[in-house]
């Protein structure tokens, strides 16, 4: 681990060369495909014709070579064989995404990935009792792949694709068995994991927040015990991604006494793994540059451009937000996988996930981000005393003599003392943070005071089990620019 901090360390300090080298590597392999053949790959001799040749491409773009795929062929996007395939949950399209995932991606992306980031965290805290124990990790599930007359390929959720190719060494610290891991249905796997986790000695654990709480809360309900470090005593961290964890904080506090507790954030992906926390003060991640990933990131006035301009790694500005373009070793050429990161440093390159290209407010020209109502909802909750559960947001548009708003939905696990305080923090700190939605409200020019409505328990957990979104990466959308969402949710409060 400690020589791996030093490799790291290289790539700190020469970034640009080093995803230089995997620009040509990848360039190098992918002109054994189909993709490569057709795009003259063999050609290419620089990232500016690159650029200039291969379109950005959309998860639409790609399907008919990933369907060809998920029926048997090989060489298509990716010159060696696929038998992998990462299921997304589809959140920004309400069909579900198969990405493919080589076994260079495994190795060099995913798996490196996971033992980054022990090696960081054992920097950080070399008196650390991590492998004195078990980590605990709430998977997807897997499946036989019914489109490969073959029936040689599997696809599932990121992390449960991650698991089965674990090597066995891994398997011996971690915890419940692949068997429980891997289930399918929900409801059950929970009930399973918990009944089986609590007798065993769990360091730490790895997932979702949300799907994290429902399983602890399970747990506690079962021991009856007030804090989950009664059940396991030698509970040191927390690795956490997918979602912001900053308003999960009050409720991860309620259930583990803050003391010797540590939180890390993960960067991991359906297409790949992006970054990890490498500093114990800072919640800013580095951007991973050797893992047979090459970056290109788009700014935000080019987003709903058909043909936008994207830059190189050397041109990002610290503080603007940029929609994020990969080329992997798994075959995604100029992807656009919908998230988007603001950069906190550029020696070296550390980032944060400030939401999605698709999950935003702007309505009315207020340009609300995730990043945002993620901060505002963690200031209204810790000026009310209140512990959120879940939340999602969307336009009320405007019509003839009612003028238009933000109109929320939040399920709280303690609600808050006083709910106008709430409401009336949620907006003031919005305000504060972006400027554009502010403007928007001076004096109600354009958007009123934000409706809010205060779901009940359960209400996020039924929505997701209704849509067959339970567990797994399946996240609640939190910003929606129509009212798809919140319709749907409405109904069941």
């Amino acid at each position: 681990m400690q020589q791996r901090i030093h490799q790291i360390e290289l790539f700190m300090k020469h970034p640009h060369e080093v995803q230089h080298d995997i620009f040509q590597r990848l360039i190098e392999m992918g002109a054994e495909a189909e993709f490569g053949r057709k795009y003259h790959f063999k050609d290419l001799t620089t990232q500016k014709a690159f650029r200039e040749r291969v379109p950005i491409a959309r998860y639409e773009d790609l399907y008919p070579y990933i369907q060809r795929m998920m029926k048997g062929e090989q060489g298509v996007l990716w010159p060696t064989e696929i038998k992998w395939f990462s299921k997304s949950s589809g959140t920004t399209n309400a069909r579900s995404k198969f990405i493919p995932v080589s076994k260079e991606a495994v190795d060099d992306c995913h798996m490196k990935g996971g033992k980054d980031l022990y090696s960081f965290y054992t920097n950080n805290y070399p008196d650390t009792k991590i492998f004195s124990g078990k980590g605990l990790g709430i998977g997807g599930s897997l499946q036989v792949n019914e489109f490969d007359i073959n029936e040689n390929s599997h696809y599932g959720d990121v992390s449960a694709v991650i698991m089965a190719n674990l090597p066995f060494y891994a398997q011996m610290y971690r915890t419940p068995s692949l068997d429980i891991a891997l289930m399918d249905e929900w409801e059950a796997k929970i009930e399973q994991m918990a009944q089986t986790t609590i007798h065993e000695n769990v360091t730490h654990f790895l997932g979702v927040p949300t799907w994290t709480l429902v399983l602890l809360q399970r747990i506690l309900e079962i021991t009856g015990k007030s804090h989950i470090k009664e059940v396991w005593p030698n509970l040191e961290a927390f690795v956490h991604g997918a979602v912001a964890f900053e308003p999960y904080q009050s409720s991860f506090d309620a259930l583990i006494p803050r003391e010797n507790m540590r939180y890390m954030e993960t960067y991991n992906a359906s297409e790949g793994f992006f970054g990890i926390q490498d500093q114990k003060d800072s919640k800013d991640m580095l951007l991973m540059l050797d893992y047979g990933v090459f970056y290109e990131f788009i700014p935000m006035d080019e987003w709903d451009k058909e043909h936008p301009t994207t830059l190189g790694l050397e041109e990002v500005e610290i503080g603007k937000n940029y929609a994020i373009v990969i080329t992997t070793n798994a075959g995604l050429w100029r992807y656009l996988i919908g998230d988007t990161v603001r950069f906190t440093s550029l020696i070296p390159y550390r980032i944060r996930i400030s939401g999605r290209t698709k999950h935003f407010i702007n309505a009315f020209g207020e340009e609300v981000i995730v990043e945002n109502a993620d901060q505002a909802m963690t200031e209204a909750c810790q000026a009310t005393g209140a512990i959120m559960s879940n939340y999602t947001a969307a336009p009320r548009f405007l019509e003839v003599g009612v003028k238009g708003g933000h109109e929320w939905i939040v399920e709280f696990d303690k609600a808050p003392a006083d709910h106008a305080k709430f409401v009336e923090t949620l907006d003031a700190s919005l305000r504060k943070i972006n400027s554009d939605y502010d403007a928007k409200r001076y004096k109600d020019i354009a958007l009123e005071m934000p409706k809010v409505h205060f779901a009940p328990k359960h209400t996020f957990y039924e929505w997701m089990r209704q849509r067959g979104k339970l567990g797994g990466q399946h996240k609640v959308p939190r910003l929606s620019n129509d009212r798809s969402y919140i319709e749907g949710i409405l109904p069941l409060l």
